[in-house]
């Protein structure tokens, strides 16, 4: 029996993951089985467009259960399996690390040994045509200096929380199952992303509300923490030319060339809630901008080096930082119902632990 159109998403009710569903069924067409714990960052009300498509399958089920991945694997005999599920916050795995290894350690781990058992019983044409694809953080890679050169494929892996030791312990796992087993695996790692549907613990959505609503925006430490931005839909796109065209047993980076101070992404999230959503009771919103006692072990800057995506695949990002943060901005603007729903009690009552007892500087 053939391997099917299908491809089997994991997290693809998340920020990004339910990006790269929607991008899917929007451009190439072919279904989606979507699973998904729908833990706080999981939101079906992400994937509304798509709830009455044919095309996809959303299951509410857990990366550490191999009996059901199992099942699903040999339902559906998907092509291929792209893998999004992760702890992602890093002030959360400060507070909280057993989550990430669980899911970022131990669930890859099983997602990862279901897919080779899965692949060990197809057809020789097939195995050559099935792909995982582990989707990473470039934070793996720790931090660098105001002169460093940016992060590349080969750049020594220096981890600094216990997200991003998670993470990269994620990533030596999947390398191994290609050269343990020779299994077609393809790794990427990516820059920050910003762009519709992020969880508002994130530093571009939060100050957005923020802003909105006139509450203080705290910006850790004196805000010259450096990140490469890349908008969703671009990081979404490069993931499907690696599925595509990527090399097995490669590991591809993607940024987005917008390298920006903390400080200044806050700014200028200020000016544009000042333009789309003036009050001018309340003044400009940049006198909201609060310093506080910075998270341990910050890493000072992320850079990415991204030639060697758009050499071997030809990618590269489409979106302007500037334009990308207009976007953003206004959708979150034109979706305060989403915004509402998302803000659970648990929600609020994560903020309030992780900001309500900084000390502003």
């Amino acid at each position: 029996m053939n391997l099917r159109d299908t491809i089997l998403v994991t997290g693809g009710a998340g920020f990004i993951g339910s990006n790269f569903v929607l991008q899917w069924i929007e451009r190439v067409g072919t279904p989606v089985v979507n699973l998904d714990l729908l833990t706080y960052a999981g939101n079906p009300a992400n994937l509304d467009s798509v709830k009455d498509d044919a095309r996809h399958l959303l299951v509410r089920g857990d990366i550490c259960d191999a009996e059901l991945i199992g099942s699903l694997l040999r339902e559906h005999r998907p092509r291929a399996i792209v893998h999004f599920a992760a702890e992602s916050h890093v002030d959360r795995s400060i507070v909280a690390p057993d989550a990430f290894i669980r899911t970022n350690v131990q669930g890859t781990f099983n997602l990862l040994e279901q897919a080779k058992l899965y692949w060990a019983t197809l057809e020789e044409r097939d195995k050559k045509a099935f792909r995982f694809l582990h989707v990473s953080t470039d934070e793996v890679y720790g931090t660098l200096g105001a002169g460093d050169p940016a992060f590349c494929e080969t750049t020594p892996y220096a981890p600094n929380s216990p997200y991003a030791a998670s993470k990269a312990a994620s990533d030596h796992l999947a390398r191994a199952y290609h050269h343990t087993w020779r299994m077609p695996v393809l790794t990427t790692n990516c820059s920050n992303n910003y762009g519709p549907f992020q969880f508002p613990e994130k530093l571009i959505p939060l100050m957005i509300l923020n802003a909105l609503e006139g509450k203080p925006l705290p910006v850790y430490g004196d805000g010259g923490n450096v990140r490469d931005w890349l908008f969703v839909e671009d990081h979404c796109s490069a993931i499907r030319a690696a599925l595509e065209r990527g090399r097995v047993g490669e590991t591809y980076n993607i940024g987005g060339n917008s390298e920006r101070k903390n400080i200044d992404v806050v700014s200028t999230i200020c000016d544009l809630v000042d333009e789309m959503s003036p009050d001018s009771a309340a003044g400009p919103r940049r006198r909201l901008i609060s310093f506080v006692q910075d998270r341990p072990g910050h890493d000072r800057r992320y850079a990415i080096n991204a030639s060697k995506i758009a050499d071997e695949l030809g990618w590269s990002p489409l979106e302007r930082f500037e334009s990308g943060l207009r976007k953003t901005v206004r959708w979150y603007l034109d979706h305060r119902a989403w915004t509402e729903n998302v803000r659970s009690g648990a929600y609020l009552d994560w903020m309030e632990r992780n900001y309500a007892e900084r000390l502003a500087l």
